[in-house]
């Protein structure tokens, strides 16, 4: 009996020096806090986008919902090729990127530069020296004239090409800059803004004039290779006039 009550008396303090013991530890023997991995849920949603399709998005050009990252711990998936962003990502030069961050300034008749707004030859202008270090005449149908600038087909347009227009009843009235699929950035007119529209349409497909693009080192344009055929001088006309005889001398009497 008293060795059972002693073996009963040792593991009561055993259990309660234990208990005091884990109370005193507890916070050093709970579960350590597991590392929140690198390509969480959360580090993803609140990664920044494609710069490329957020500037589209931001512009208007694209629906916002494809411009966020894709929450996933996979990488986001590219854009089907052939969609307007694949195009631009794939093609776009340092001119057309910077020609877009213009989008919605407005039009001003014989503007060149983003406080005071553009028209279309001196939007084209800025962008081309900005881009290029290449100085484009003031006018439209001059830069269509200008040395430095290859003659392009329709069928062979590239993003950074000008894209001309007969806007005014007369040729290369109008100035753009191509960004690929069809459409092209311009200051369109009074009242209007920067912004893109597709060459497709009626509008502009039957007032399409030609397409210009800076030479490449080893490729040389004068104004004369790239100008539109003069047209034909009409025929002289044939001298109809039948020659006169002098009249003969009158008989001198004797």
């Amino acid at each position: 009996m008293l060795r059972a009550m002693l073996r009963y008396a040792k593991s009561s303090v055993v259990r309660c020096a234990l208990a005091t013991a884990v109370l005193a530890c507890g916070p050093a023997l709970a579960a350590p806090e597991m590392p929140t991995p690198t390509g969480s849920l959360s580090a993803l949603s609140t990664a920044p986008p494609d710069p490329v399709a957020r500037l589209l998005a931001d512009k208007g050009l694209i629906d916002p919902a494809g411009a966020a990252a894709t929450p996933a711990a996979a990488p986001p998936a590219e854009p089907a090729p052939g969609t307007f962003t694949q195009q631009v990502r794939e093609t776009a030069s340092d001119m057309v990127l910077t020609a877009m961050n213009f989008l919605g300034v407005p039009y001003r008749r014989g503007g060149t530069d983003a406080d005071s707004g553009f028209d279309c030859s001196g939007f084209t202008r800025h962008i081309f020296e900005s881009s290029l270090g290449l100085v484009l005449p003031r006018r439209a149908d001059e830069q269509a004239r200008a040395k430095g600038l290859l003659a392009v087909k329709r069928d062979d347009l590239k993003p950074g090409d000008l894209v001309f227009f007969n806007t005014l009843r007369r040729t290369f009235s109008h100035v753009g800059i191509y960004i690929g699929e069809g459409k092209f950035i311009h200051a369109p007119k009074p009242g209007g803004e920067v912004r893109v529209e597709d060459m497709r349409f009626a509008y502009w497909a039957k007032r399409f004039t030609g397409a210009r693009r800076a030479a490449q080192p080893g490729e040389e344009a004068t104004a004369e290779a790239i100008a539109e055929p003069a047209a034909a001088a009409p025929a002289a006309k044939k001298a109809s006039h039948k020659t006169r005889r002098k009249p003969a001398p009158a008989a001198v009497k004797s």
